[in-house]
């Protein structure tokens, strides 16, 4: 691997993916990103936003952490650190969660998948945030460790996790493994082999999970150096899109899906954050943070994550004002001119009794204020 390249802005290696001289070669233009160097677009953003919608897309999101969780009772384990009800799921099934502090704070959010169908112990596999990658694995260890659960580094340094999103993303797969994914249900995993090709890609062996962070339908690829690199080049060489980090973000802000670090974190709670389907406070069991989402269900929140669209063509951005009767309410997160939707959409904290939908609201852009109004998420569902 080429020697990493310095983040003048924070004077720190950056890393970078297996992936990294492919996305080069492939016209990628590389940024520094959560102290990796990744392409944050090739063709243009756009494009590759367009193709994920209408065709398929592949993304490199080889920066992402993923652990392996294994040990008697690790699911029991686990649910002291989450407010989901894990036992919900089951072998073969995943589900969406996130990680919380003793005062209901967000410390993460990740995908929990339940291996049990497919280890010969208990075992999970969870899917983190690149940016937080080391504080969770630390943290994680730190829980769970004395209680028996042994965490590794399912990726390690040469793993390559792809991305695979679009309406023709199945049938794209589907050729590469000889076999119908009709039966893998979203949220669905399982391992099976690459077929398809010549090479390092012919029989080897993919964690194949249908996730995505696009609002489409697809698959993440979780595949050895070799096999990934393959896979890479042989699906670009068949016509799929590669997209960067630009696209992913318009693609996931407008199927309304949360950023770490701008939608939420530490001091935000997945009531606050809009996400109080997560948090399942009729299961008996214990989790940290428990007693403070207890008080906040009873007392109310006050305030709320909101998805907002504005009237004219102006884009609101993180940490722009958010204005009611021309006073600051509350503040942006997130915000983008959607291509699907030919609209300017984001989402904010604003106060509770501001977030009904219809609410008409500003946005404080430029220092003039830009009407929007709050309106249902997803801002985009496929139909």
């Amino acid at each position: 691997m080429a020697a990493a390249h310095l983040d003048p802005a924070a004077a720190a290696p950056l890393r970078r993916t297996p992936l990294h001289g492919a996305a080069q070669a492939a016209g990628g233009r590389l940024v520094p990103f959560a102290g990796w160097e990744m392409a944050v677009q090739f063709a243009g953003l756009v494009a590759e936003h367009s193709a994920v919608r209408q065709h398929c897309g592949l993304f490199d999101i080889s920066h992402m952490g993923v652990l392996t969780l294994r040990g008697p009772g690790v699911k029991d384990a686990l649910q002291r650190l989450v407010p989901s009800d894990l036992f919900r799921i089951g072998p073969g099934e995943a589900c969406y969660t996130v990680l919380l502090n003793e005062a209901g704070g967000i410390r993460d959010d990740l995908i929990v998948y339940d291996r049990g169908h497919l280890a010969a112990a208990d075992e999970l596999v969870l899917v983190i945030n690149a940016a937080c990658a080391e504080t969770d694995t630390a943290w994680i260890r730190s829980q769970l460790e004395p209680a028996g659960i042994t965490i590794t580094d399912r990726k390690g340094p040469g793993g390559i996790l792809l991305a695979l999103q679009g309406p023709e993303a199945p049938a794209r797969l589907e050729a590469l493994l000889g076999e119908s994914l009709a039966g893998l249900p979203r949220f669905g995993h399982r391992e099976l082999v690459l077929r398809a090709g010549q090479g390092a890609a012919a029989a080897a062996p993919v964690f194949v999970a249908r996730t995505g962070y696009t609002g489409e339908d697809g698959f993440e690829l979780l595949l050895e150096r070799e096999a990934g690199l393959a896979l890479w080049d042989q699906l670009l060489a068949a016509g799929v899109t590669p997209c960067g980090l630009g696209a992913r973000d318009t693609l996931r802000l407008e199927a309304a899906m949360h950023l770490y670090g701008n939608d939420m974190d530490s001091s935000t709670t997945p009531l606050e954050a809009s996400l109080g389907w997560l948090v399942h406070l009729e299961m008996p069991a214990d989790f940290i943070g428990r007693a403070a989402l207890e008080q906040q269900t009873a007392a109310g929140v006050a305030r709320r994550l909101v998805g907002l669209r504005l009237q004219g063509r102006a884009i609101a951005r993180h940490g722009y004002p958010v204005l009611q009767n021309g006073a600051v309410v509350g503040e942006v997160t997130s915000g983008t001119w959607s291509p699907t939707l030919g609209q300017a959409i984001a989402l904010a904290y604003v106060p509770a009794a501001a977030a009904k939908l219809g609410t008409e609201l500003a946005v404080e852009i430029r220092g003039k204020a830009e009407p929007a109004v709050v309106v249902k998420r997803p801002f985009y569902r496929h139909p």
